[in-house]
């Protein structure tokens, strides 16, 4: 099979430089995925929750009690989609249920799925690129109304819907009409264009203030009667000019109260109200400035004068969509427990103690501030972007240049930086709107990739929140994964019931890698003997001595293995154990056997190179098609054991390497750094078919980028090992 035309490869001559690859393939992908910060929106809690799953609980009954058995409940969102896609989508209904998108039915309920609420119903449906409207139609009957809805790919795609509306421009979440006696025709759906007030109905939750509480101030009506307690409001005063400007804030205050500009107090307010003015010279930028009031009346806080027309403006503290005006704010807290004024101009972290932590909200009723992560690959935290952030992370220790290494730790500590409010988002609102894995591990491809390569990014730099997160995930796998009696790690649940119970070769990258970074962090010895452990376990359930290669899975359902030497499976087994020797200590009791299984499985990698240099999909499969990922996963193996002198024979090795990096470097890597060659992210089968014909590969898949840096970087090294001797 040829990926592509010989003249576009990135290996013009066998003289090409390792470098230069390295550059190429790294430039390429961060030039595709530049940096993004999270995205901020508004949410109303009148509006629908959602659950782990990421599905919208829209439980129309408990919502409108009372409402009589044959009415209709309608609700309305959009999706913005980059490009057309087919995406699934899945169901539970608690009633007759029918999906509208962009005007056109593509979902009803059957009379079984109306009856049975907890069964999971998948469809499918094709969606525009641009903005496509959801229309869901509930009907009341004697069961209930309404369904969970959302996502049929759950955390590793979480959709966020958005408000429809002009009204609501940028807000996070679903509106939804009050009960209605007859049916709605097709015809008269909102559509794209529709706003709330041009469909002649009240839509909800509720997202103005009613008239008496817009005569109260900010506080008063966003914290109530909070006697003795104190409350944050925080803006930023924009000034446009290039040189220093005066001005004079002016306004009203009730109750105690004080300014901070930049952290540091500029006022402090007397204990009485009445109005006040404070002259400021302002210097060209932006600043923020934090109100710290305390409520000794049911009327209490700032109320602010326009400013005069000029070059000094207010302006929110963060790009923040479904904003309506320039403020945020943040409370009550006793005065004991209140934040430092100074400290709470940040959006990443919660306030207060434990069990009372909040955030910042939004003039609104019952509306909040939500970081959301919409971006497609920077900052997401994913098992396959973890081995990718591994290979630049490390290209940029070989080539010297720190923009990589900076890239992949702005990408970590991304996640790890807003891990607690994360965990605190989920707890509130059921699923949270960034670091879904992380927040919500419940496997090893959860947690064990992303994290080792998180602890070799701190080693650069401490990163916010990398420790942390690091102890969860040594939690997780030590303490609630789940383990055979042997202590063997398994899969207990899996995406469809045909994947649980079993054992999977991936999982040994998955787990082990992290253990050895965590025993480097901690020198807690256990860490290491558990993923010295688990490569003997694995051995005794996975292991071909006839071929001296492994099995893909093993299946305790059926108490047998899948017979299947998937490439990608395997080179995650020997990767992972090279991980493992290069931090063992010498005299750790399980080294020697370690090395003798490591010795074995080269062995057996070895007689199944292909003729090009690279290794099937499905090793024994020389008809099954050249794959990158497991050919590198073997290269970078075979280079350490020489390097580390894990083989007594190195010669035929170091022959592959350079086989396997030629092979790589002219069929698989084209001249601009994209990878081709990279099989998908996998199922399991007992057919040998689905992982040649069916498990087909993908153009720069995140599964083989890092780790085809890597093989990179280690043939390099064993050129510059070699010319040592």
């Amino acid at each position: 099979m040829t990926y592509f035309h010989e003249r576009e490869s990135i290996a013009k001559g066998a003289d090409v430089l390792i470098e230069d690859v390295l550059t190429t393939v790294t430039n390429r992908f961060i030039g595709s995925h530049p940096r993004k910060a999270p995205l901020f929106r508004t949410f109303n809690r009148g509006g629908f929750l959602r659950r782990s799953d990421y599905r919208y609980e829209m439980n129309l009954h408990e919502k409108f009690p009372d409402m009589p058995v044959g009415s209709f409940v309608y609700v309305w969102g959009k999706l913005w989609m980059e490009q057309e896609n087919d995406l699934p989508f899945r169901v539970s209904c608690y009633g007759p249920v029918r999906v509208y998108i962009n005007g056109e039915k593509k979902f009803q309920s059957n009379i079984n799925q109306d009856v049975f609420p907890e069964l999971k119903t998948d469809f499918r449906a094709k969606l525009s690129q641009g903005w496509n409207h959801f229309v869901i139609e509930f009907e009341k009957t004697g069961t209930g109304c309404g369904a969970r809805f959302g996502t049929g790919s759950a955390k590793g795609f979480p959709l966020h819907f958005l408000a429809p509306s002009a009204e609501r421009e940028g807000q996070e979440g679903w509106i939804y009409s009050g009960p209605q006696s007859e049916r709605w025709s097709v015809s008269s759906l909102p559509r794209a264009e529709a706003t709330e007030a041009g469909t002649g109905f009240q839509w909800l939750p509720r997202n103005q203030w009613s008239e008496e509480d817009s005569n109260r101030g900010s506080f008063s009506r966003i914290f109530g009667n909070a006697m003795g307690q104190q409350a944050f409001a925080w803006s930023k005063l924009h000034n446009k000019d290039y040189k220093p400007q005066q001005l004079t804030l002016q306004g009203k205050h009730q109750g105690p109260w004080a300014l901070y500009m930049n952290g540091e107090l500029i006022h402090q307010g007397s204990e009485d109200s009445g109005s006040f003015e404070l002259p400021l010279s302002l210097s060209p930028g932006t600043h923020d400035l934090v109100v710290k009031s305390t409520c000794t009346s049911s009327e209490w806080g700032v109320q602010w004068e326009e400013l005069s027309e000029g070059a000094i403006q207010w302006t929110s503290p963060h790009p923040i969509e479904g904003l309506t005006d320039t403020w945020l704010y943040l409370g009550p807290f006793s005065v004991s427990s209140a934040p430092a004024a100074g400290d709470t101009a940040r959006l990443d972290k919660v306030f207060g103690p434990e069990g009372e932590e909040t955030y910042w909200r939004a003039d609104q009723p019952d509306t909040w501030v939500r970081p959301y992560l919409e971006n497609t690959m920077f900052g997401k935290w994913n098992y396959p972007l973890g081995v990718t952030l591994y290979g630049i992370l490390q290209t940029g220790r070989e080539l010297a240049c720190n923009p990589y290494i900076d890239y992949v730790a702005d990408h970590i500590e991304q996640c790890t930086s807003y891990n607690e409010y994360a965990h605190w988002d989920s707890r509130q609102y059921g699923a949270p709107g960034l670091n879904s894995q992380l927040t919500l591990i419940d496997s090893l491809d959860d947690c064990g990739s992303f994290g080792a390569t998180m602890l070799q990014a701190n080693k650069e730099r401490e990163l916010q929140g990398a420790r942390g997160a690091a102890d969860q995930i040594a939690h997780y796998i030590t303490n609630v994964q789940d383990r055979l009696d042997d202590g063997c790690l398994y899969r207990v649940r899996g995406t469809v019931d045909f994947m649980k119970d079993t054992i999977w070769c991936d999982d040994l990258y998955m787990s082990t890698p992290f253990l050895c970074r965590y025993y480097e962090l901690t020198k807690d010895i256990s860490y290491l003997d558990d993923a010295a452990k688990q490569f003997l376990l694995y051995k005794s359930k996975l292991f071909m001595p006839e071929k001296q290669i492994m099995h893909h899975v093993y299946d305790m359902k059926f108490n047998k293995t899948n017979g299947v030497p998937w490439g990608r499976g395997n080179g995650w087994v020997l990767f992972s154990l090279t991980e493992l020797l290069s931090v063992m200590p010498e005299d750790h009791g399980l080294r020697e056997e370690l090395i003798s299984f490591l010795q074995e499985l080269c062995e057996g990698y070895l007689r199944l190179q292909g003729v090009r240099g690279l290794w099937h999909q499905v090793l024994t499969d020389p008809e099954s098609y050249d794959e990158a990922s497991c050919t590198s996963m073997f290269m970078y193996a075979f280079a350490r054991a020489v390097r580390f002198g894990w083989i007594t024979n190195p010669e035929p090795y170091i022959q592959a390497v350079f086989k396997g990096w030629d092979g790589l470097a002219a069929t698989c890597i084209d001249k601009y750094g994209n990878i081709y060659g990279v099989c998908r992210g996998s199922g399991y089968s007992y057919s040998p078919l689905y992982y040649k014909d069916q498990l087909s590969w993908l153009l720069n898949d995140t599964h083989g980028i890092g780790i085809v840096l890597l093989a990179g970087i280690e043939t390099l090294r064993l050129r510059k090992f070699l010319a040592a001797q």
